[in-house]
């Protein structure tokens, strides 16, 4: 009997010893020596070593899964901390899903489930994604009564946030007992990435009320916010907020500046950060505003940061070619743009197939199509989808029917569904006045139940952001918008504009054409801006779908009758009318 105690006391002991040992551990080699002795020393059963020993395995950069799950199997009876170690494991592996096979089989099996085990079950399906599992493991945790675990909760709000179920992010948030910085900044974030991007900045003004205070996660995410909201003065606001908190000393967030200041349409505040920021520049900051002059259609700028980029010692990667091809692409800078691409290898960086679709687009637009045509031919990856639709955009400019057919026949064979393809060999069929093949693809349309993206534009006067649809008349004030219109078209066509009814895939006559283009989104949104803001005040303009050449010409000429900058960010880039001239100089 004393012998025996002794032995357990010693193999206790001998535990103790190793749980010191096991964190000191460095290499694969220790793992498995260490394995070894737990195995011969009979300390095996002890779950507190042995799991431990399989958390550092299944999570080390040294360690091995793999090796893990074979010590694992050898288990008699595995304890909840052994599971916890391998679904920790596979969260960052390559097959994350496997973690709720792994959690099933711990329910089927009777063994218990912890909040560890949810938290991080739950963590691999934020990593794939998974809806619906998130949801069963939501359920669960109700009924084991985790809900009180604020880490678990915050856990469980991001996953929602992450698969896009914002109403459940929502809703976990406003269940939560206790709430820290975590909590907020995961929901800002999926409120900001999703489609709720002003409730993100109005949380964000709920933080400060209830007296929490923001940190550098935060105002990266509610700068993301106002980014896809094209909210300037709130951006502006936020920027002030960081200065003052001195949270601009973070580079993450400094580049989240660049990028709000860009896609706000103020790509010389967003060269004001980068170039207050010195020697602190990383990679991404140099690769977002590369792509910040490429969005403003300035080339030049974009191909002497490149230079300059180089020049400082810092390596390009494969988006730092993307960004300058991008704004070879929107500048026109055709030869520019082929001598890049061809350079790449400089870098070893080796093309992918949105390189290829930059520079097919570069060269289709200037008019190269059957260039485009035999560069994606000779592709050594397959082509996406992407490169199609950049031929057959290019196709709609040039008017090539022959060609537009064989990028939408390339595109069906693909299994595209999307409208915008079908709408632009419709345009270039009604072009060339082909009635009977405009109504040939609307019938395919109709037949595939291709379903068209409605298109919008929206504009923010004193807070309130005004959203207008073709032909919409549901603002409070859509008796003075469409008045306006009717000036703005006697007006313009006084300084000789004539309407480009190419696009109006119907055969009508030119005065119901005329008709169906003087009421597009983008127009409404100029006029409700001429009617609500001051003489000299700037509109801004967001557009879901690309501008198209009729409100574009438009645009121009109601710059400069009303002496207004009008700035339009539609789908692709950012079009800045001033003096009857676009930024754009008409190369879109």
């Amino acid at each position: 009997m004393v012998r025996e105690t002794y032995t357990h006391t010693s193999k206790i002991n001998g535990m103790a010893n190793l749980e010191s040992i096991i964190p000191k551990c460095a290499s694969f080699s220790h793992i498995k020596q260490l394995q070894a002795y737990i195995f011969t020393s009979g300390t095996f059963k002890f779950s507190r070593a042995r799991s431990k020993l399989l958390d550092l395995c299944a999570i080390a950069p040294f360690g091995s899964l793999s090796f893990a799950i074979s010590v694992f199997r050898q288990i008699p009876r595995p304890f909840t901390n052994d599971f916890n170690a391998i679904i920790r494991g596979l969260i960052q592996s390559p097959q994350p899903s496997t973690a709720f096979a792994w959690y099933r089989s711990m329910q089927r099996g009777s063994f218990r489930v912890d909040a560890l085990t949810c938290s991080f079950t739950l963590k691999a399906c934020a990593r794939v994604l998974a809806a619906t599992e998130s949801l069963q493991l939501h359920a669960n945790i109700i009924r084991f009564g985790f809900m009180a675990d604020s880490l678990l909760g915050t856990t469980l709000l991001d996953v929602y946030a992450k698969v896009g179920n914002l109403s459940y992010a929502r809703l976990v948030f406003d269940e939560m007992q206790l709430r820290d910085i975590a909590s907020w900044n995961s929901l800002i974030f999926g409120l900001a990435q999703g489609s709720q991007a002003s409730e993100a900045l109005d949380l964000f003004k709920r933080m400060e009320v209830e007296g929490l205070k923001p940190n550098e996660v935060t105002v990266i995410g509610v700068l993301s916010a106002c980014s896809h909201m094209g909210d300037f003065k709130e951006g502006e606001k936020i920027h002030g907020f960081i200065r003052n908190q001195k949270l601009d000393i973070n580079v993450q967030v400094c580049n989240a500046l660049i990028d709000m200041y860009a896609n706000c349409g103020f790509v010389d505040k967003a060269y004001g950060v980068f170039d207050n920021m010195g020697c602190r520049k990383c990679l991404v900051t140099w690769n977002t505003m590369i792509m910040a002059f490429a969005r403003d259609g300035d080339g030049h700028k974009a191909l002497k940061l490149f230079e300059q980029m180089e020049k400082a010692g810092v390596q390009p990667d494969a988006v730092t070619y993307l960004a300058v091809l991008s704004a070879c692409n929107h500048a026109g800078l055709v030869e520019d743009g082929v001598t890049l691409f061809n350079t790449m290898g400089k870098h070893e960086v080796k093309p992918n197939v949105k390189h290829y679709g930059s520079l097919v687009d570069l060269l289709g637009r200037a008019g190269r199509l059957k260039e485009a045509y035999n560069l994606i031919n000779s592709m050594s990856m397959v082509p996406d989808v992407v490169l199609w639709q950049s031929l057959l955009g290019a196709c709609r400019i040039y008017k090539d029917v022959e060609m537009a057919e064989i990028a939408l026949r390339k595109l069906v064979e693909m299994g595209s569904n999307n409208c915008g393809d079908f709408v632009l060999l419709s345009n270039i069929y009604a072009a060339h006045e082909r009635w009977n093949d405009v109504g040939r693809v609307r019938d395919a349309m109709k037949n595939r139940e291709v379903k068209k993206v409605p298109g919008f534009s929206y504009m923010e006067v004193d807070g309130l952001r005004h959203k207008f649809f073709t032909g919409d008349k549901s603002n409070a004030r859509w008796k003075e918008i469409y008045s306006k219109l009717d000036e703005i078209r006697f007006k313009i066509k006084e300084l000789g504009y004539v309407a480009e009814t190419s696009c109006v895939l119907h055969d009508i006559g030119e005065e119901e054409k005329e008709n169906q283009l003087c009421y597009h989104s983008e127009k409404l949104a100029v006029a409700f801006g001429l009617i609500s803001t001051s003489e000299g005040t700037p509109i801004h303009v967001i557009k879901n779908l690309r501008i198209c050449g009729d409100c574009h010409e438009v645009i121009k000429l109601v710059s400069k009758i009303y002496e207004r900058q009008i700035i339009v960010r539609d789908r692709v880039r950012f079009h800045k009318f001033k003096d009857g001239f676009c930024s754009c100089r008409d190369y879109w």
